[in-house]
């Protein structure tokens, strides 16, 4: 890989293209799409200049050498008479690339389908993300394919964050996106005021077409000073696309809905203003979306009230506002914000169920017995008036205690609670823990400290509560109709795992004196043991993570297939509409069904469901990208010392290791291993000393020292200080870094 300096004198150094000339960077790709249009047909070098109009000097010379190229890579015969055509056995597969290293990438195929590996040199200006046509070609030795990137149909985006480098004629703006490894080229006439070292977003205006081109692009906005908290919580929004604020037509659609609730609304509706109803929320939270209420009948049974704000009310179909809300489909949460579905007006004031207020809900109200069966259920409209604003913590302390404001309801909606969660569990629901942190930060927006989140009963109370209006939900609208053809409705679905991953996983966690069964079946019961084993264990939550990983991920989807993780038939999203749009779809499909309307169109809302399912995993990614930024930030300024952690993957480039009291992971790479040459085990998820048998191992407990951290790309190095036998390890910062290039090459 080029230094900066080097790449820097390349593009001071760059010929200047003659008038009317196609540039020679795409000439390779220009020559190729000529001969995969025109299969069957064989042409000589002079013949493909001639139809492709490519007639000067320089061309002449440089198509020859290009052919040969592709003859050697299998895309091209040559034939005895001196001409070259498309070969016969190359396929063109459409995928989207996956730059794994500034070396190569992968062309991702469809599911079934083998990967097709590619050359940085030949991915002929395609970028992580992009949707390309690559030429599939097979090596004699049996490897996988390889290919050529001959294409791109479709680039993943135009818009990048990084830090900007000025040179006395332009600068380069060097991408935060650690998947990019080449510099976006900006004109001095681009560069919009911005200075060295700030934060930009930079749209590309001209694509490169080869690896030895740059793209190159405009600063359309200024984010700040790198490194400074809000240039860098900035620069991860417009990295995963997330929006800086509202539109003025959205805003104004929100400032001019009604604050006040007509008297004809309420006479619509159900009326639980006089019961007793409160919400449980996290203590800095302001959009409370749910309350619960409860009774006791006069037959000795309880009434559970679950009220959710009534946001399709308000946002109306059609609307600037309903449009937006499905654009962003999810609220997003990063370490120190909220980048709201719906506007502040709705999402914190008129459909935030704040308490002393008259508000509109929708509700899955519940009759039950001691023993949390329920006797009936009733869904619909319904206003309501909290009477308590609860913080989790508040509602922990009383239950722990038992005293405080309405401490024997709380006491008996968590005894109510606790059962409904057994019987989920008998069922087959897995009990899965995952550890979460949240940071204490300054003023500045520094972290000070890391600090778990641990979920107790108030935590669960109402998510048992919740989990409990979503399955039912779910179950009235599939149920409503009978037959095979079903009312068209929003489903939470979680596909059972893959029987060979389990498999591959039930034979790895033997080697900790774990057994889990992977027969279909027997796997949620094999899962809950093997997790009440774990626990209190060092390897307790790695382990966990990486069960998790072998699981199928949670998505939106018409189809009701069950959701395999709660062990529900028919699951939904209803219970949060302010912060998910799947949750706005499910309250309107239902009122429809509860209308007596006909079914709603499944293609449509089909698509919805993908779009929204592909939303939350930007959220989530982003969500990712601001913690482990604060996590980087909080060991670059935590004490030099030794930490104890659980390594937590390996492979050819390095060992990844959580350090346990913060909950950071950082990686040791193999460069840095001085003592020895370590070979990747990967099936055993361990890497073995050539020479010492020194074995390291996942779930190992290690001690580390932090090397170097590194904002801009939200990573962190550790020394490797002792292995779990406590021996130590030589670690150096100039390791044997020519074999591990070596070894990289390898294993290609």
């Amino acid at each position: 890989m080029r230094t900066r300096k080097e790449k820097t004198n390349t593009r001071e150094r760059e010929p200047r293209r003659e008038k009317g000339s196609k540039p020679s960077a795409d000439l390779k790709t220009t020559i190729l799409q000529f001969l995969q249009s025109n299969k069957g047909k064989a042409f000589t070098p002079r013949d493909i200049g001639k139809k492709l109009g490519l007639r000067n000097r320089r061309f002449e010379e440089a198509i020859p050498e290009i052919l040969d190229h592709l003859v050697q890579t299998g895309v091209a015969q040559e034939l005895r008479n001196g001409a070259y055509k498309f070969h016969a056995k190359t396929t063109i597969k459409t995928g989207v690339v996956d730059h794994v290293s500034s070396r190569f990438a992968y062309v991702v195929m469809a599911e079934g389908e083998d990967d097709i590996w590619v050359s940085s040199d030949s991915l002929n200006g395609a970028l992580d993300g992009d949707t390309v046509n690559v030429a599939v070609f097979t090596h004699t030795s049996g490897r996988k394919p390889e290919g050529e990137v001959t294409e791109v149909l479709q680039r993943k985006r135009d818009e990048f964050v990084g830090v900007l480098e000025l040179r006395a004629k332009y600068g380069f703006v060097v991408p935060d996106n650690r998947k990019m490894y080449t510099d976006i080229y900006v004109k001095k006439e681009d560069l919009k005021g911005a200075e060295s070292g700030e934060k930009v977003i930079v749209k590309v205006t001209k694509w490169p077409t080869d690896g030895d081109e740059k793209p190159e692009g405009n600063i359309i906005r200024v984010l700040g000073r790198a490194g400074e908290h809000e240039a860098e919580m900035h620069s991860i929004m417009a990295e995963f696309g997330l929006p800086f604020e509202f539109s003025e037509e959205v805003e104004a659609e929100s400032e001019a809905i009604s604050t006040e609730i007509p008297a004809s609304e309420i006479a619509r509706r159900r009326d639980f203003r006089d019961v007793l109803t409160f919400t449980i929320d996290p203590v800095d939270a302001k959009d409370f979306d749910d309350a619960i209420s409860m009774r006791q009948l006069e037959n000795g049974n309880w009434e559970i009230g679950v009220h959710i704000a009534d946001v399709t009310h308000y946002v109306t179909t059609n609307s600037a506002l309903e449009r937006e809300a499905f654009r962003r489909a999810t609220s997003v949460y990063l370490v120190d914000r909220t980048i709201p579905m719906l506007p502040e007006k709705l999402s914190n004031g008129l459909c935030s169920l704040r308490p002393h207020e008259d508000k509109l809900t929708f509700s899955a109200v519940f009759e039950m017995d001691h023993n949390a069966k329920i006797k009936s259920e009733w869904f619909g409209r319904t206003v309501i008036h909290s009477d308590r604003r609860y913080a989790y913590e508040e509602v922990q302390d009383i239950l722990e205690k038992g005293e405080g404001d309405y401490a024997a309801e709380l006491k008996l909606l968590n005894q109510l609670a606790y059962k409904l969660r057994e019987a989920r569990f008998k069922k087959g629901a897995i009990s899965f823990e995952t550890v979460e942190v949240k940071f204490r930060l300054d003023e500045k927006g520094v972290p000070l400290a890391v600090i778990p989140k641990i979920r107790k009963d108030a935590h669960k109370l109402i998510e048992d509560f919740m989990l409990l209006a979503n399955k039912q939900v779910a179950e009235y609208v599939y149920k409503r109709k009978k037959g095979k053809e079903k009312l068209t409705m929003v489903y939470r679905i979680h596909d059972a795992p893959d029987e060979q991953k389990m498999l591959t996983f039930s034979t790895f966690v033997k080697r900790f004196g774990y057994t889990l069964n992977p027969e279909e079946g027997k796997v949620a019961t094999s899962l809950n043991k093997f997790i009440e084993a774990l626990e209190g264990k060092p390897e307790q939550y790695t382990l966990q993570n990486l069960a998790i990983r072998t699981m199928a991920k949670a998505r939106y989807s018409t189809d009701a297939v069950g959701h395999f993780g709660l062990a529900y038939a028919h699951y939904t999203h209803f219970t949060s509409p302010i912060r998910r749009y799947p949750d706005m779809m499910a309250h309107r499909l239902l009122q429809r069904y509860l209308d007596e309307d006909e079914s709603a169109q499944k293609e449509v809302f089909e698509e919805k469901c993908k779009h929204s399912s592909e939303r939350e995993k930007v959220a989530a990614d982003a969500e990712r990208a601001s913690i482990k930024y604060k996590q980087v930030e909080f060991m670059k300024n935590a004490a030099d010392k030794d930490y104890e952690a659980i390594v937590t993957g390996v492979t050819e480039f390095g060992i990844f290791a959580e350090i346990i009291e913060t909950r950071c992971e950082g990686m040791i790479r193999m460069s840095d291993l001085d003592d020895d040459y370590y070979d990747l085990d990967e099936k055993n998820y361990r890497v073995i000393g050539r020479r010492t048998g020194k074995v390291i191992a996942f779930g190992d407990k290690v001690t580390v020292r932090v090397k170097e951290t590194n904002l801009d790309k939200r990573t962190i190095d550790f020394d490797l200080v002792t292995l779990a036998d406590g021996k130590p390890v030589r670690s150096t910062t100039n390791g044997r870094r020519n074999k591990q290039k070596q070894r990289e090459e390898e294993s290609f």
